[in-house]
């Protein structure tokens, strides 16, 4: 009896691995691929260098006359009007350049971009003074009246949010806007002079920092780890600047015959080109889920 158990035994156990050597082999699937890397997520510096130029091309003087006892009254207004006008900036544009810092965030699978950045650029121009002559028969006298103005933006900084889609994971079209700063001059000098001695100056001054607005749009491309390529354009505009003098002249008893007003806007427009380093410090990209 004990024999024919085991000989029972063997069978079942030669059945069952002839089964199991018949049934097809079993793999797991493989794990789904991994996102991207976050290439641009993290700090970078970097520097750049381009060209800009002005959009309002010129700048409206004023006077306004001031009587003198003992002159015939229409004097007055025909000799502040020589001193009036609107005087076109001799030259508007020039080379920028300087370096910039920020942040990038990638988030939807790595596909869209966001940062900050703050940049700050040198302004270099040519010879930015214009000089405007009018003259006219003031009360039977010839008299000439010129002007000279010269303005310019010494320096310019940004600091902006970027929000960008990348077309590829190195490719990123972007657009950008924030607060513009700069360093702003500008100056007038006046010089009247008549037929029958008659001489009279003026000037006015003005030199500080200005806080506007910035807004514009770029490409950026990662042609080696770590490193980017842009080209960007910015509009920036940092407000109007007014300032005033007085007309003075020794051939007059009260010595002051006009109050003379400038007004001039500080805005234009930046192309650049640049190079960024990134650091690549910042936290993997943030998956959204819908």
């Amino acid at each position: 009896m004990k024999k024919a158990l085991s000989v029972a035994a063997l069978a079942v156990a030669l059945t069952g691995s002839a089964l199991a050597a018949d049934l097809p082999s079993y793999k797991s699937p493989p794990p789904p691929p991994l996102p991207p890397p976050p290439l641009w997520t993290g700090f970078y510096v970097g520097l750049n260098a381009g060209g800009t130029w002005t959009s309002s091309n010129s700048t409206q003087v004023g006077t306004f006359p001031i009587g003198q006892p003992g002159f015939n009254p229409a004097v007055f207004p025909q000799l502040a009007l020589l001193a009036s006008g609107s005087i076109p900036s001799r030259n508007n544009g020039g080379f920028i350049g300087g370096g910039q810092i920020g942040y990038n965030w990638q988030f939807y699978n790595g596909a869209v971009l966001a940062g900050v950045e703050a940049d700050i650029q040198g302004l270099a121009y040519g010879n930015n003074t214009t000089n405007f002559t009018t003259a006219a028969v003031v009360v039977g006298v010839p008299v000439i009246s010129n002007t000279a103005l010269a303005r310019s933006v010494d320096y310019i900084g940004t600091v902006r949010g970027r929000l960008g889609w990348l077309f590829t994971p190195t490719l990123l079209v972007y657009g950008t806007g924030g607060l513009a700063y700069g360093g702003v001059t500008t100056n007038t000098t006046m010089f009247q002079a008549g037929t029958n001695g008659f001489a009279g100056f003026g000037a006015t001054s003005f030199s500080d920092t200005r806080v506007g607005w910035t807004a514009g749009g770029g490409l950026e491309w990662m042609f080696m780890p770590r490193w980017s390529a842009k080209v960007e354009y910015l509009y920036y505009d940092l407000g109007n600047v007014s300032t005033s003098g007085a007309l003075t002249s020794g051939f007059f008893p009260l010595g002051t015959y006009g109050i003379t007003q400038q007004t001039t806007r500080f805005n234009g427009n930046i192309v650049r080109a640049g190079v960024n380093y990134h650091f690549n410090w910042g936290a993997p990209p943030i998956v959204a889920k819908y």
